[in-house]
């Protein structure tokens, strides 16, 4: 079996492969080490309109900072359902003028995608699609976050536009979850409402369920409680034979009355 070496000769036209050294390609061919590579930002000079030259994780500080938050200021109304979202287009408006500003630049490095076929509630054919995509974020001066952010989305269409949507939801949900945008939307533990003194209900209001054959004793000793608690034990009503009566004396009587009924 011949040597690597022999074989390279015998490709060469030579047979004398005894004393042949080993020649490694130039020094070109193989890549440059990290420390010896030469400095993209070496020899720039920045114009008026370029980006501060700061690390990425600053410029991407700088990026939440401006963008502040994106209100839920569209409807969806449909199948009857019916909520407010921050849409694809409402994001990318949002967040596309202020990285541009500072610098930002965000890439998708990876997608993955799957799709099957499905139909609406009405029977119509929809190609559904799930994409898992990695992005790149990279700053002003070409350095990126040191880890590859992952966003999925999921899309319906009709035709060929399923796996495009997704990639786009996919957007929405990093710059939302990157840019830990809030919307600013009123948070119903933000106020509260002072509750007033609930109405006193008269004693005369009392005299039905007082009077009523089936107003349990336990009931009405709950009916004595809420007059006093009132003040309304001494009003006078005009009890059940057409007489007036201290409120809170006739609901001791009739009382005690169904209770010595009971007893017999």
């Amino acid at each position: 079996m011949s040597t690597l070496t022999e074989r390279a000769a015998a490709a060469a036209g030579r047979t004398d492969t005894a004393d042949v050294p080993f020649d490694p390609p130039p020094a070109a061919v193989y890549p440059q080490d990290a420390a010896s590579a030469p400095d993209p930002m070496a020899d720039y000079e920045p114009g008026d309109d370029d980006p501060e030259m700061v690390p990425v994780h600053i410029a991407w500080l700088r990026v939440r900072k401006d963008v502040r938050a994106i209100a839920k200021g569209e409807q969806y109304n449909g199948g009857g359902t019916r909520f407010n979202f921050r849409g694809v287009d409402t994001v990318v408006n949002t967040f596309g003028p202020v990285t541009l500003r500072h610098g930002i630049n965000i890439f998708p490095v990876g997608i993955d995608a799957e799709h099957r076929d499905t139909t609406t509630s009405k029977g119509n054919k929809m190609r559904e699609c799930t994409v898992t995509v990695s992005w790149m974020v990279m700053g002003p001066k070409g350095d990126t976050l040191p880890a590859l952010l992952k966003t999925r989305g999921e899309a319906l269409d009709s035709a060929d536009k399923g796996t495009a949507k997704a990639q786009s939801v996919a957007l929405r949900v990093l710059l939302l979850t990157g840019g830990l945008t809030p919307t600013h939307d009123k948070d119903p533990d933000a106020s509260h409402i002072e509750r007033g003194e609930a109405p006193v209900r008269p004693a005369v209001q009392y005299l039905d369920e007082i009077t009523h054959p089936q107003t349990s004793a336990g009931r009405l000793r709950q009916i004595h409680y809420e007059l006093g608690s009132t003040r309304q034990l001494g009003t006078l009503v005009t009890n059940e034979i057409g007489e007036e009566e201290q409120i809170g004396a006739m609901v001791v009587r009739i009382g005690k009355e169904r209770a010595a009924g009971a007893d017999q």
